[in-house]
């Protein structure tokens, strides 16, 4: 895939929108690990154990969910504002696996600091960007493509908070917060994801992670703050248990603001 050599490539799962409907092949694997029953549990038990912050309160306001609504469907991702207009997520977030087509960015809406069906702040979104090469969702060659960056049609800088891209430097291990298909209506975070080894570009961490936080930040701890480092892609099964997939800022066009 792209270069990449996958273990275990049956397992490998979007760490996808949360559907409704059964919506594309995004309802498939709970988890992030698909149906083996007794990994299955333990692997919720580790989304459920993630803490739940203040998501009114920065740096945690930065982060929301990216909603998804038309007449027949409803879905969401994770996102997180990196400038006043700007919010980054996965590119699979906004494809349409039924219709097979990206959606209109108008039928889109970032909701920061949502916590239990209220949001600090929302916005419409006015446009996105992706790779110049569009990933093939649904047979994904490249994840390094798996980015989208949104352009909010309100600036939300001022009410949220915004949490800077990566620009390299030293950082620790990162952690991951997001809206987990266990946990739809209220943002959690992960203890600190120790990471491994990356392949081809990827950042590969080990994080117990599920479908609804595709788009999630891996945030780490810079001596000038917290910094975006990467943002989620896809989880797969790993003998210590859930390897995340990311895709590091430095992969993304990120437009000026």
């Amino acid at each position: 895939m792209g270069g990449l050599q996958w273990r275990g490539l049956a397992t490998l799962v979007l760490a996808a929108c949360i559907p409704s409907e059964g919506l594309w092949a995004q309802s498939s694997g709970i988890c992030g690990i698909g149906s083996a029953a007794g990994t299955k549990s333990d692997a919720c038990a580790e989304v459920r154990a993630r803490k739940t912050p203040d998501a009114t309160q920065a740096p945690w306001s930065a982060i929301g969910r990216v909603n998804f609504a038309s007449f027949a469907q409803r879905f969401h991702c994770t996102g997180v504002l990196i400038a006043d207009r700007l919010v980054l997520t996965a590119a699979h977030c906004l494809y349409n696996g039924q219709s097979k087509t990206w959606v209109r960015a108008e039928d889109v809406i970032f909701a920061g600091g949502y916590q239990r069906g209220k949001a600090v702040a929302a916005s419409p979104v006015r446009r996105y960007f992706l790779a110049k090469e569009r990933p093939l969702v649904g047979g994904l060659s490249d994840r390094r493509k798996d980015w989208a960056v949104l352009e909010l049609s309100s600036p939300l800088g001022e009410a949220l908070g915004v949490i800077e891209p990566w620009q390299g430097g030293a950082a620790g291990p990162g952690f991951v917060a997001g809206y987990a298909g266990l946990r739809p209506h209220v943002q959690n975070h992960t203890a600190p994801c120790p990471p491994n080894p990356p392949q081809a570009g990827i950042i590969l961490v080990q994080c117990p992670l599920m479908r609804g936080d595709s788009g999630a930040p891996y945030i780490v701890e810079t001596p000038d703050g917290l910094r975006v480092r990467a943002i989620t892609s896809a989880v797969r099964t790993h003998e210590d248990g859930v390897e995340a997939l990311m895709v590091p800022v430095e992969n993304i066009d990120i437009p000026k603001s």
